[in-house]
């Protein structure tokens, strides 16, 4: 592989993670805010080392007899596509060559632990939901070869979404601590993509009642953000196994916002990692 496609430190690391062959365990934890790692990483039982690069901020550590790492990706699918490949290429890949090794390894477990806004009146705020399907709005995918579907919604003046799932193994083993399971949205920006009229007026003023009223193949969509399909679409055609699993800060269609974003965020981490530590 030439070098500007696969770009190598002088460290021989991975170009924006600064990750090298050998750091890179199965586990992965995923969170946007780069200080949500250390809120991640203080309820591990052994923290090895810690990298920053960018957003990207990385902790190395053990809980149980689980090793994971812990990075944030920082909002939207442009840095999911970054951070993705990146982790397979240091995981999978002899950076020295720029080959895949010979042998080859387990699928990389992408864990993500993030806040989302739900789209259904009685998904409560603060409680957990579990994203087992997710339509991407960012486009990603219409750069790679794949074979998912794109729904066609009855959005006019919309690109069609792609739809991607989650990994069956690993929904099944974080239900227990969902509130919620359904169909999230993943967004390409905060305001007018997700329906937020402010300065500048939006196109599709239905946008989210359009959304909440739709019944697609995998169910009623449930909420919104702006990583998991990213995640989940990209992580399949890597050979990863993924799940997202998001704290409900907003109702949208209520309008209303926690009162205790951080105290949410903390429970769901909490929560995800007595899950985590237990094999399956």
């Amino acid at each position: 592989m030439q070098a500007s496609e696969i770009i190598v430190n002088s460290d021989n690391s991975i170009y924006h993670l600064k990750l090298k062959n050998g750091e890179v365990p199965q586990k992965i934890i995923t969170v946007g805010d780069p200080d949500r790692v250390e809120a991640v990483a203080q309820h591990l039982d052994q923290v090895f080392w810690r990298k920053q690069n960018r957003e990207f901020h990385i902790a190395s550590g053990r809980i149980g007899q689980e090793d994971l790492l812990i990075i944030s990706t920082g909002i939207g699918t442009d840095n999911i596509d970054i951070v993705l490949n990146e982790l397979q290429l240091a995981y999978a890949w002899d950076l020295s060559s720029r080959a895949p090794f010979a042998e080859e390894r387990p699928p990389l477990q992408i864990i993500r632990l993030g806040t989302s806004g739900a789209l259904r009146p009685e998904i409560e705020l603060d409680s957990i939901l579990i994203s087992k399907a997710a339509l991407g709005f960012d486009g990603l995918m219409y750069f790679y070869e794949n074979t998912f579907d794109f729904p066609d919604l009855g959005l006019k003046d919309f690109p069609r979404p792609y739809l991607a799932e989650a990994d069956a193994g690993l929904l099944k083993h974080f239900s227990s601590i969902a509130h919620n399971v359904g169909t999230t949205v993943t967004a390409n920006g905060f305001y007018g993509p997700q329906g937020r009229s402010v300065i500048s007026p939006t196109k599709n003023k239905t946008f989210l009642n359009d959304l909440a009223s739709m019944q697609i193949k995998t169910g009623r969509i449930t909420n919104l953000e702006m990583e998991t399909a990213g995640i989940y679409a990209l992580g399949t055609l890597l050979n990863m196994q993924c799940i997202s699993l998001s704290a409900i800060l907003a109702n949208r269609l209520l309008g209303t916002f926690s009162a205790k974003p951080e105290q949410s965020t903390q429970a769901l981490i909490k929560a995800a990692l007595e899950v985590f530590s237990v094999p399956h």
